[in-house]
C-alpha cells in the first residue's frame, strides 16, 4: 500500500542518517574522513612531500591536519546474573554483572542495586585481560604463577581455591592485576558472555592502535623509542590500552622482577591461594601505578600543548628548507649504512620475509572473504524481504538487523575465528625476529575487518536511501537495490584490497624493523653523530637525526616487504615443486641484489636476542 511504502523508504532513510551519523567513517583508502581538511598554508605538493618523505613530521603527515579520534567500535552492553569467587577466603557468591558499552565490567551483589543506580561492588576495565573458559587451564596458570609451590597442595585447607569444578567458568586473567573468576549457569550464558568479554577487551586494547590523531601515534613512537633505549627491540603487546594504561605495563614490566624478588618469598599462603594472594598483591601495585601515570599526563597536558603550538610555528615557515635538509641527511646516511643494512636483510630478512607476507596475506585475506559473505547475504536478505512485501514492522526490523551487522558479535565471531587460525603459524616464523605482538596483530585484523564491514553496511543504506523513492513498488525497488549491492560489494573488493596491502606493510614493519634496528645498533648509530651539526643547525625540533636514520632503514625494509608481497605465492609454489625435483632456488628479482631462498634454520638464538 502507498502509506506502508512510504513507511518502509522512511525507515530506510532513518536508518542510513542513524548509521551515517552514529557509527559511519570513511572508507579506508578514500579519503573521505571527516576532519581531514589539511591545514593552510601548506601547498599540495608540500603535503605529498610531508606525507611521503618527512615522517618527523609525522606519520603521513598527519601531525599536520587537525586531529579527530576514531569512534570506538561499539560493544552492545551485556547483562545478567553469575557468581564470583571473591572474598576473604575467597568463596563463590551470586552477583548480578554489567559491561558497559565502553568495555567497562561492574558487578552489583543484587539486580536491584543495578537497576537502583546504586554503586557497584567492583569494576575494572577490561585492558590488558586475557579470558580462559577452561578451569583446567586456569589452575595450571596458577601453578605455573608460584612455581615454586608447583604440586604443594598438601598445606591448603580442604576447601581451597577452585578445588570445586566449575562448570561454565569465566577466567579473566592479567599479568598486573587481580585475577576476575566468574561462572555461569548455563552453556548458553557462558558463550555470550564469552562472546561479550571478548568484545570489551579488544574494544579497550586497541584504543590508541585506531586513533588517527598525531598525539596518539606520537605517543606510541615515544614508547617504542624509550623501550629501545632501555634495550628492548622487539614488539610485543606492551601498548595495548590507553596511554597511561600502556605507560603502567611498561613501568610493572621494569618492576617486575624486583618487585618478585622483594615481596613474593614473604607471603602467606601455600600452592595456589599463594598465586592467588600475589596476583591481589600486583593488583595494589598497578593501581598505585596507575594513579601516577594519569596524574602526570594530566600535569604535562599545558606543556605538550605549548610544546606542539611552538613546533607548529617553526614547521610551517621553514617546511622546504626542512624537507631539502632531510632528503640531504638522508642521502649521506644511506651511502654510509648500505652496507651493513644489505648484509643483514640479505642474510636475515630476505630467506624468510616471503613466508611471512604470504601468511600474514592468507590470514587477512581469509577474514575478508568471510566479511564479503557475510555482507552479501545480509543485502541479499533484504532485498529478498522487500521483494515480499513485508509489512512496515518486519521491515524494520530486517533493516535494523543489517545496520548492526558489524557490532553482532555472534555473526562478527565467524570473520574473528579465521585470525585465530593463523595465529600459531604467524607466531612461529615472526618469534625468531622477537616479534611477540601476536594479540596485537589479532586484534588489529579483527578492527580491520569491523571497520570495513561498517563502511560497506554505511555505504548500502546511503546508496538505498538515494535511489529509492515512494513511486517504486516493491519489485522495482528490490532491483535497485541489486544494482546497489553490485556497487558495494565493486567497493568493498578495492577497499579491502588496499587494506590487505597496508595491513602487510605495517605488521611487516612491526616484525622485522625492530630486529634490523637491533643488528644494526653497534656499528651503524655510532656514526650518527657526524650528522648531528647539520641537524642542529635548521633549529627545528622536527628534525632529528635518529629520526632519519629510522627512516632510511624503513624506506630499505618496506622495499623488501613489497617486493616479498608480490614474490611470496610465486616463490611458495616454485619452492614446492621445482626446489624438491630439481634443487633450485628462486630466481632473483631483477635489481634486488638479493635472492629468495627456502625457510632455512632460523638465526641463532645469539644473534636473534633482543
Amino acid at each position: 500500500s502507498g502509506p506502508e511504502k512510504r513507511d518502509t523508504f522512511v525507515l530506510l532513510s532513518r536508518v542510513t542518517r542513524a548509521v551515517v551519523a552514529g557509527k559511519g567513517r570513511g572508507a579506508p583508502g578514500d579519503g573521505s574522513r571527516m576532519g581531514g581538511r589539511p591545514s593552510s598554508p601548506l601547498d599540495k605538493q608540500q603535503r605529498q612531500h610531508l606525507r611521503g618523505e618527512y615522517p618527523e613530521c609525522g606519520q603521513d603527515g598527519r601531525e599536520l591536519q587537525p586531529s579527530s579520534l576514531q569512534k570506538l567500535p561499539r560493544v552492545r552492553e551485556h547483562r545478567g546474573p553469575l557468581t564470583q569467587l571473591r572474598g576473604h577466603p575467597p568463596r563463590w557468591q551470586p552477583i548480578f554483572c554489567v559491561l558497559r558499552g565502553d568495555g567497562r565490567l561492574e558487578w552489583f551483589s543484587h539486580k536491584e542495586e543495578y537497576e537502583n543506580g546504586n554503586r557497584p561492588l567492583g569494576s575494572t576495565a577490561l585492558t590488558g585481560y586475557t579470558l580462559l573458559t577452561s578451569q583446567r587451564e586456569y589452575l595450571h596458570l596458577l601453578d605455573v604463577l608460584c612455581p615454586a609451590s608447583l604440586g604443594d597442595h598438601t598445606q591448603e585447607e580442604p576447601d581451597s581455591l577452585l578445588e570445586v569444578p566449575v562448570r561454565f567458568p569465566l577466567f579473566l586473567q592479567h599479568p598486573f592485576r587481580r585475577h576476575l573468576c566468574f561462572s555461569a549457569a548455563t552453556r548458553e550464558a557462558q558463550h555470550a558472555w564469552r562472546l561479550a568479554l571478548q568484545g570489551g577487551i579488544r574494544l579497550r586494547g586497541t584504543v590508541l592502535q585506531r586513533s588517527q590523531a598525531p598525539a596518539a601515534r606520537a605517543f606510541l613512537d615515544a614508547v617504542r623509542l624509550y623501550r629501545q633505549h632501555q634495550g628492548h627491540f622487539g614488539d610485543d603487546d606492551v601498548t595495548l590500552g590507553s596511554d597511561a594504561e600502556v605507560l603502567t605495563a611498561v613501568l610493572m614490566r621494569e618492576q617486575l622482577p624486583a618487585l618478585r624478588a622483594q615481596t613474593l618469598p614473604g607471603l602467606q599462603g601455600a600452592g595456589r591461594s599463594r598465586a592467588w594472594a600475589w596476583t591481589e598483591l600486583l593488583d595494589a601495585v598497578h593501581a598505585a601505578v596507575l594513579a601516577g601515570a594519569s596524574a602526570g599526563l594530566r600535569a604535562f597536558q599545558p606543556e605538550k600543548d605549548e610544546l606542539l603550538a611552538s613546533l607548529e610555528k617553526t614547521i610551517r615557515p621553514d617546511v622546504d628548507q626542512l624537507l631539502r635538509l632531510r632528503a640531504r641527511v638522508a642521502g649521506r646516511m644511506r651511502t654510509d649504512i648500505k652496507g651493513p643494512l644489505e648484509s643483514c636483510l640479505r642474510r636475515h630478512v630476505d630467506p624468510q620475509l616471503p613466508r611471512v607476507a604470504q601468511t600474514l596475506l592468507d590470514a587477512v585475506e581469509a577474514l575478508l572473504e568471510v566479511v564479503r559473505t557475510l555482507l552479501a547475504q545480509g543485502m541479499d536478505r533484504l532485498s529478498g524481504h522487500l521483494r515480499q512485501s513485508p509489512s512496515s514492522t518486519r521491515l524494520r526490523r530486517e533493516v535494523y538487523s543489517f545496520g548492526e551487522m558489524p557490532w553482532d558479535l555472534a555473526l562478527m565471531q565467524t570473520c574473528y575465528r579465521e585470525t585465530e587460525r593463523s595465529r600459531g603459524r604467524l607466531g612461529q616464523l615472526a618469534a625468531p625476529f622477537g616479534f611477540l605482538g601476536m594479540q596485537s596483530l589479532v586484534f588489529a585484523a579483527q578492527d580491520l575487518a569491523q571497520q570495513l564491514m561498517a563502511d560497506a553496511v554505511a555505504t548500502f543504506l546511503q546508496l538505498a536511501d538515494q535511489c529509492l523513492t515512494t513511486a517504486l513498488n516493491c519489485d522495482q525497488a528490490a532491483q535497485r537495490l541489486e544494482r546497489v549491492r553490485g556497487r558495494v560489494l565493486k567497493k568493498f573488493e578495492s577497499d579491502s584490497g588496499l587494506a590487505q596491502r597496508r595491513f602487510i606493510r605495517s605488521w611487516g614493519l612491526c616484525i622485522f624493523l625492530p630486529f634490523v634496528l637491533r643488528q644494526l645498533e653497534p656499528n651503524c648509530r655510532k656514526e650518527l653523530p657526524e650528522f648531528e651539526g647539520d641537524v642542529l643547525a635548521v633549529g627545528s625540533q622536527a628534525l632529528t637525526t635518529e629520526g632519519i636514520y629510522e627512516d632510511v632503514i624503513r624506506g630499505c625494509l618496506l622495499q623488501r616487504i613489497d617486493r616479498g608481497e608480490e614474490l611470496s605465492c610465486t616463490c611458495l609454489f616454485y619452492e614446492e615443486t621445482e626446489a624438491e625435483r630439481e634443487g633450485a632456488a628462486c630466481p632473483r628479482q631483477p635489481g634486488s641484489g638479493a635472492q629468495i631462498q627456502p625457510l632455512g634454520p632460523p638465526p641463532s638464538r645469539e644473534t636473534l636476542q633482543s
